[in-house]
């Protein structure tokens, strides 16, 4: 008998299980609002990440901090954050495409996923209120 526990797929694992239908989420199944957002970190990488790899490359200072403050102010630094901490609130498949989209973005993507996965998410899985009010609703711009 398989228990939820023992569902979750690990490591390459994918290649030799069976997999059903319903347990593999794809493109087609994203709704117009996931859409939209990956469009907006899409045209955020291309307005604002792809022109400057170079200056990214360089560590030009005070370049990724604004590179990351302009992307928090899109709500891109808090898809997965609670809408009480001034998040999207979306769930983990919205923040993977999120992911996916901002991957193209080299460098950035290290920072962007360092603040977000490192940074944002310990906190708010296992802080006290008032370090989520210090640390996630300030810092997610």
């Amino acid at each position: 008998m398989e228990t939820a526990e023992n569902k979750s797929i690990k490591g390459g694992e994918f290649l030799i299980r069976e997999t059903q239908a319903n347990d593999v989420f794809i493109p087609e199944d994203w709704n117009e609002e996931q859409q939209m957002i990956a469009k907006m970190a899409q045209d955020f990488l291309d307005a604002e990440v792809h022109p400057n790899l170079e200056r990214i490359d360089k560590m030009e200072e005070g370049l990724m901090a604004s590179l990351l403050t302009k992307a928090g102010e899109l709500g891109l630094m808090g898809v997965s954050v609670p809408e009480e901490y001034g998040g999207f609130g979306k769930d983990f498949n919205t923040s993977m495409l999120v992911a996916e989209v901002a991957g193209a973005g080299f460098s950035f993507a290290v920072a962007l996923s360092a603040h977000t996965g490192i940074g944002t998410l310990p906190i708010l899985y296992y802080g006290n209120e008032e370090q989520k009010q210090k640390y996630i609703t300030v810092n997610l711009w």
